[in-house]
């Protein structure tokens, strides 16, 4: 495992801390407040967002355990908090599922290592510190270190993160291949923020977000994607129904859910033929 994890910086605001602080979450700091706070003086609907695209992945992980996929890889997974992967699908298929939860942040990688001592079981479930951008070097440790089976289907969640990376790094290259290290079957559970461009208002907030992040906090900022640029990351995996929605929207059971119909994030699950 590389020992070259960046120090703790918590003289600045990180996104996953600032995710966990707009989800209720404990894990984060004075500093992490305030630029939430900030942000949602912005845009006030961002709340809702964090909470519909959690809501997202819980529904995304319940409907690939129940369509027999039993491996699950979350790059970027963030600091725990409830319904985590591993959760979610023990409960639709208990002690069948294999999952292996990445971030590149000391805080989160520390976290998540601690909710797995005391909630999972250590022979399916792993913390792996790594990048998104390491690509083939991260994808052969999760193989070697968290016994996924290349040649089964695989579940990838690249939730809430695509947006918070460096758009000159081209974080779609990186994606291709990840997709393609995929066996046919696998699925692509995928959310990112959006703004309707009709909406100039929003999407001037949402540029000023992005710089906010980009000159603030210690992620290395983010670029703006239409909903073509959203759609085009999906590559040639098949869109499950409803295709690319609003994230509160994706499988909706309107019997349970009372949160927002809409919010500003872009939320899709492909298949990969």
């Amino acid at each position: 495992m590389p020992d070259d994890k960046p120090p703790l910086d918590l003289d600045r605001p990180s996104s996953g801390r600032v995710y966990d602080y707009w989800l209720g979450g404990t894990n984060n700091y004075a500093i992490d407040r305030e630029f939430a706070e900030r942000q949602l003086e912005l845009a006030p609907e961002i709340r809702d967002a964090a909470m519909a695209n959690r809501a997202f992945l819980g529904r995304a992980v319940r409907y690939a355990t129940e369509s027999g996929i039993r491996q699950f890889v979350d790059i970027g997974s963030g600091l725990p908090t409830q319904g985590n992967v591993h959760e979610v699908a023990d409960d639709v298929a208990p002690g069948e599922a294999r999952v292996v939860y990445v971030d590149n942040e000391p805080v989160a990688h520390a976290h998540s290592q601690i909710l797995l001592e005391s909630t999972a079981d250590l022979a399916r479930h792993h913390a792996l510190w790594g990048d998104f951008f390491d690509g083939p070097e991260l994808w052969q440790r999760i193989l070697d270190e968290g016994g996924i089976d290349p040649e089964q289907p695989v579940c990838l969640f690249t939730v809430a993160l695509l947006h918070l990376l460096p758009a000159e790094r081209q974080p779609e290259r990186i994606l291709s291949f990840y997709r393609d290290q995929l066996a046919p079957g696998s699925l692509l559970v995928l959310s990112h923020a959006y703004f309707d461009p009709a909406d100039e208002q929003a999407q001037a907030a949402l540029r000023r977000i992005a710089a906010n992040y980009a000159k603030q906090t210690v992620n290395q900022g983010g670029g703006m994607r239409s909903r073509e640029d959203i759609a085009e990351l999906f590559g040639d995996f098949v869109l499950v129904e409803p295709g690319l929605v609003s994230a509160s929207q994706w499988r909706r059971d309107t019997a349970s859910d009372d949160g927002p119909a809409h919010t500003p994030v872009l939320a899709g699950v492909g298949r990969k033929r």
